[in-house]
């Protein structure tokens, strides 16, 4: 009888949560999320257009980015031909900018999401817990805080080998400690109102409380922290092409093309 009571009254908890909340259209509530995070709104459109970019490269691209190598053409000016000139090996400059998106924004969404992922975890449950655990992932995060992050990238694509996969694990490194601190202090204030107090009372389970009341309130600030972190993310994987740890050629990268045309000129 006890365990039907408890199940009915986290039943009607559960209901009262969600008749309490207001009822919105998609088109509300994304009006809503612009006006009061316009900076996350904005990285939001900006990340659609790259990736709009990067999905109908073939449609924009005027040839191929790898394969179209005329000895003839090389390091060419803008042209009707080649819209930004020819590289060293006679490539089209505008076709290989094209496709460097889809390289940029797989690596940029890669690191994002596994550091978001980890991140959200390690925060909710330290700041939810609370404790030694709390203690311990906060020093952790002082530390990955205070190490410039593209030092550590380095050493880990040094470390693991350059390729797509691993520039993004590495990468990931620098998105963790921001996800973390944030997801924390989201989750130590909502901690406290009156509906997760109301769940403790009736014994909702850890998981039942984290995916339910917890997580669904920490995702805003930190979906726009993540949609303003893919530009530096984008900066650094250019960065470390640049300097040779980013993706191996002929692949086309932006930090790779840079590096290319320092060589070239």
């Amino acid at each position: 009888m006890a365990i039907e009571a408890a199940a009915g009254g986290q039943s009607a908890f559960d209901q009262l949560v969600q008749e309490a909340r207001p009822k919105r259209t998609v088109a509300q509530n994304l009006k809503r999320f612009a006006r009061r995070k316009p900076a996350g709104a904005i990285s939001a459109v900006v990340l659609i257009l790259l990736a709009l970019i990067a999905l109908f490269a073939p449609v924009i691209a005027t040839h191929d980015p790898i394969r179209d190598q005329v000895a003839a053409e090389r390091l060419e000016a803008p042209s009707a031909s080649h819209i930004m000139g020819t590289d060293n090996l006679g490539r089209d400059v505008f076709s290989r900018v094209i496709y460097g998106a889809r390289i940029s924004l797989q690596v940029g969404f890669l690191a994002i999401g596994l550091g978001t992922v980890v991140g959200m975890v390690i925060g909710v449950l330290s700041g939810y817990l609370g404790g030694k655990l709390d203690l311990v992932v906060q020093r952790v995060v002082d530390v990955l805080m205070g190490f410039p992050f593209i030092i550590l990238a380095m050493l880990l694509v040094v470390a693991l080998g350059a390729s797509l996969l691993n520039v993004g694990l590495a990468l990931s490194v620098a998105i963790v400690p921001r996800v973390v601190r944030l997801s924390r202090s989201s989750t130590l204030s909502v901690k406290e109102e009156v509906y997760v107090l109301a769940a403790v009372t009736i014994g909702v389970s850890l998981l039942r409380m984290v995916l339910r009341h917890i997580l669904p309130n920490t995702l805003g600030p930190v979906f726009v922290l993540a949609t303003g972190a893919l530009g530096g993310v984008i900066v650094a994987e250019a960065g470390l092409a640049f300097l040779g740890l980013g993706i191996p050629p002929p692949s086309p990268s932006w930090g790779g093309m840079l590096n290319i045309g320092a060589r070239g000129y």
